[in-house]
């Protein structure tokens, strides 16, 4: 069966006002769409490179994406040229004064990652440095004579044919590795712990290197710092003193000080304030305190420049920063409607970026002399289809907080149709969305307005991008008001009259998928069928089977579960399984480690023990804590929108169809 044709028998549209099927946005559509994934700019802006990710074809073969290089020549008119296509790469960077880019991929044998190299005109692949561990990330120096690489210490390997797994011992820590191109040497930089991030200084005389003291995620998370090594000798000269998540961080032009994006305390959930610190180490200093958004990117371009992507509310800005009076001035453009930026990158007077709208994914942009205009367009058959309209929408929580979130309906709705309601809950709860593209295999987006419903995305309190109050506003109260302000808002859509009050869905990865159990049987009145992504179900066994429990303490919780079990307990969805009328789709990774699979396991059996309430549980071998993979991703889109379909719009499908389909 047509791919196409199979989308129509499941998801038929709602109602003779919705758009010819054929042009609206479809589940295949989804699964087919392409991403610009990372780029690199030349250091006269003449040049750009990019990883552009293409997904397999979910009917053939169920594999992760495959990444593909190409290159921009913006003086020849931003003619695109197909680098390396043949293998999927990662990390791609320009070698400084050479015309070439280098990148990470596997080798022809399918070996761990290592470095390779390829003329910008294109040609020969050719191998840069071989190691014998996998290289995870890696840095030119400025001058191109010297390269910075990690990888993980190789384990030693038992002559026995069978070795139990010790949990959380015998970890991996990765180690960071200095190659000289002259003498064709590789040196061990001495740091204890295990290596994330690095940076050389502008003259190449030191680096900074951020590090954790051991590999467990935790740790990552909580315990990351800052070192100052000497490239010389590799001794380690200083280190920058901050206990809180950490970012991105930059060298200005002089090398004397460092810009960094890191948490304002170890109670942030996340890195996105911004300090400054002497170059040879010591305490940050923070940077506009009370900025309300979050800083996502720096780049410290003049000695008096910084420039800065913020997210602000639902959009985001690019901000240019005196660091000596702290002034700061948006960055505005003309020309192309980028709407919100996703990266950026500034060359002289160029500024390159990759921005995305509601009709578009993450494309590249120039910007010169603040005209912008578009470089790629990945996806060139998205024109061809049907948008809903979305839009930004307010409204004040039952304790008068504002809160903000973004709706997208389909177009042309007469007046007086109420519109079943799809709620889609962000994950973290450290996360927001942005009034762009919002389309995904567990996001619905125009999908689901293509289908006839509402989709509503509300930033409830503990959202990012409104400012550090707040991001901590949810802390410690898990379940209560924060998922109020969902329920708040669902309400606000109601009375405007353009929701079905009696046909309100709701869906959700993570701490998503925490608040859709929530909603699912607390307040089990109000939501009519739910989807639950590897969710959390019950706090109590979630600490004790999650790979971070002390982030979940610190940016969370902010109480312990033994303090207060009974607390704990009634913050958890099993709790109120009992009452739990809302048909429940649970879906899970079996390979989840943030979030084990037991958790979907206990709130499936509390509801079918307890109740008589419809409810399923779906694993996906293979997956973690959300699904890479082309057939999982398109499974799971088909699946959920079914689900949705059979109990918001009365479609008795069959629920027990097969997905596979023929081409």
């Amino acid at each position: 069966m047509n791919p196409k044709m199979l989308y129509l028998l499941l998801c038929l549209p709602f109602g003779h006002w919705i758009t010819a099927q054929s042009q609206n946005l479809t589940p295949v559509d989804v699964a087919n769409i392409k991403y610009i994934t990372w780029f690199d700019v030349s250091e006269d802006a003449s040049q750009i490179v990019y990883g552009l990710q293409v997904p397999k074809d979910p009917l053939v073969e169920n594999e992760s994406p495959d990444t593909h290089l190409y290159g921009i020549n913006v003086e020849n008119g931003g003619e695109i040229v197909a680098l390396v296509t043949d293998r999927s790469v990662s990390s791609g960077a320009f070698r400084p004064n050479s015309q070439s880019v280098t990148f990470l991929a596997s080798g022809e044998n399918k070996e761990g990652r290592l470095i390779y190299e390829v003329p910008l005109s294109g040609g020969a692949v050719t191998e840069v440095v071989r190691f014998d561990q996998p290289i995870i990330a890696y840095e030119w120096s400025n001058q191109g004579d010297k390269l910075l690489f990690t990888s993980k210490e190789e384990q030693p390997k038992s002559a026995a044919p069978y070795e139990p797994e010790i949990y959380e011992e015998n970890l991996s820590f990765t180690r960071l590795y200095l190659y000289d191109m002259a003498t064709d040497e590789v040196t061990l930089v001495p740091l204890e712990g295990s290596v994330y991030s690095f940076v050389w200084s502008p003259d190449d005389s030191k680096i900074a290197v951020s590090s954790s003291p051991t590999p467990l995620v935790d740790d990552f998370y909580v315990k990351q710092q800052i070192a100052i090594v000497d490239a010389g000798s590799l001794v380690e000269t200083g280190k920058i003193s901050h206990q809180a998540k950490l970012g991105a961080f930059c060298w200005n032009p002089d090398g004397t000080e460092i810009a960094m994006i890191a948490g304002a305390n170890i109670n942030d959930p996340i890195a996105g304030r911004l300090f400054i610190v002497p170059g040879n180490g010591g305490t940050p200093r923070p940077v506009l305190q009370g900025f309300e958004g979050m800083f996502e990117a720096v780049q410290w371009t003049e000695k008096n420049s910084i420039q800065l992507l913020a997210s602000v509310g639902t959009q985001s800005k690019l901000l240019t920063l005196d660091p000596k009076n702290l002034k700061t001035k948006e960055f505005v453009v003309s020309g192309e409607n980028t709407a919100v930026w996703t990266d950026f990158k500034t060359a002289g007077n160029t500024v390159v970026s990759t921005a995305s709208n509601f009709n578009h994914p993450p494309e590249l942009f120039l910007t010169t002399k603040g005209d912008t205009r578009r470089l790629t367009d990945s996806n060139p058959w998205l024109s061809e289809r049907s948008f809903g309209d979305q839009r930004v929408v307010r409204y004040n929580a039952r304790d008068g907080l504002l809160i903000e979130g973004v709706l997208i309906v389909p177009k042309q709705v007469p007046a007086g149709v109420k519109l079943p309601l799809i709620t889609v809950v962000h994950g973290g709860p450290e996360s927001h969305f942005d009034n762009s593209w919002l389309t995904g295999y567990s996001t619905f987006g125009h999908v689901g307005a293509a289908n006839g419903y509402a989709v509503f995305y509300p930033n409830y309190r503990g959202s990012t991008g409104r400012g550090l109050e707040y991001t901590l506003s949810s802390q410690g109260d898990q379940g209560g008001k924060e998922f109020d302000d969902i329920v708040d808002g669902v309400d606000y859509l109601v009375e405007s009259g353009l929701v079905d009050k009696d046909r309100v869905g709701v869906t959700g990865g993570s701490y998503g998928g925490y608040a859709t159990g929530w909603l699912s049987t607390r307040y089990s009145d109000r939501f009519a069928a739910g989807v639950m992504f590897v969710g959390i179900s019950d706090h109590i066994s979630k600490w004790g089977t999650s790979d971070i429990p002390e982030e979940m303490y610190n940016v969370h919780a902010r109480s312990r579960v033994w303090d207060d079990y009974e607390f704990w307990l009634q913050r958890s969805p099993i709790y109120y399984a009992d009452q739990a009328k809302t048909p429940l789709l649970i879906m899970h990774g079996k390979n989840d480690t943030r979030v084990h699979p037991s958790q979907s396991m206990e709130l499936y059996r509390h509801i079918k023990t307890r109740t008589d309430t419809p409810v399923r549980l779906v694993f996906y071998p293979g997956e973690g804590h959300g699904n890479r993979k082309a057939t999982a991703r398109f499974d799971y889109n088909l699946r959920a929108l079914r689900w949705f379909n059979y109990y918001l719009k009365d479609e008795k499908t069959d629920l027990d169809a097969s997905l596979e389909l023929d081409h």
